[in-house]
């Protein structure tokens, strides 16, 4: 039955297309030369923080998570463990619309501290990307389509995925690192 639906164009099949096709439209329009110096500023940083609100927030996670994985000091803004940010650290916003409070309250103390601000959102006239060092901006065309395929974060929250684990194996190679030395820092859960 999942077959005649795939075949006749189900909503499942045609959403994952869309989503598919938009993300990897908008990460093609990323300059490679912003991401080598993402990249740059994220190898020679410290410590890194990472922020994001709501499912950005969790995107945000997972990149943090690799991170640690792939040999690099990294939290999660908000947490209760996570150190003070301070000059020569380097902290990556994820915001779509780079307007909601916390992010750009979060942007405004990483500047008065002196330390790198990557800012990933959809907006670059947001407030937010105002106060990036680096802004890395991932747009998407306003079509009809998309409130039925792709409603509200959707297309930004999966971008912001692609965008992070390819931004991580850059980090690999350029550190050296591999899947079997990533594996050995991956947490152990119980």
């Amino acid at each position: 039955m999942a077959k005649d639906a795939a075949t006749n164009g189900s909503v499942f099949v045609r959403a994952e297309r869309y989503i598919g096709e938009r993300v990897t439209d908008a990460l093609e329009r990323i300059d490679p030369k912003l991401i080598d110096r993402a990249v740059d500023i994220l190898t020679n940083a410290s410590q890194i923080f990472v922020y994001g609100a709501g499912r950005s927030g969790i995107i945000g996670r997972a990149f943090a998570m690799r991170l640690v994985q792939a040999g690099l000091r990294a939290y999660v803004i908000g947490e209760s463990v996570t150190p003070i940010v301070r000059r020569g650290d380097a902290v990556f916003i994820l915001s779509n619309q780079g307007e909601s409070y916390s992010s750009i309250q979060t942007a405004n103390i990483v500047r008065r501290e002196g330390a790198e601000l990557i800012v990933l959102t959809s907006r670059p006239g947001s407030k937010l990307a105002h106060t990036a060092t680096l802004l890395l901006v991932i747009e998407f065309r306003d079509e009809p389509e998309r409130l039925t395929f792709a409603p509200l974060g959707t297309l930004f929250e999966s971008a912001g995925l692609r965008l992070t684990d390819a931004i991580i194996a850059e980090l690999l190679e350029v550190r050296g690192e591999t899947e079997d030395s990533m594996r050995r820092r991956h947490a152990i859960m119980v």
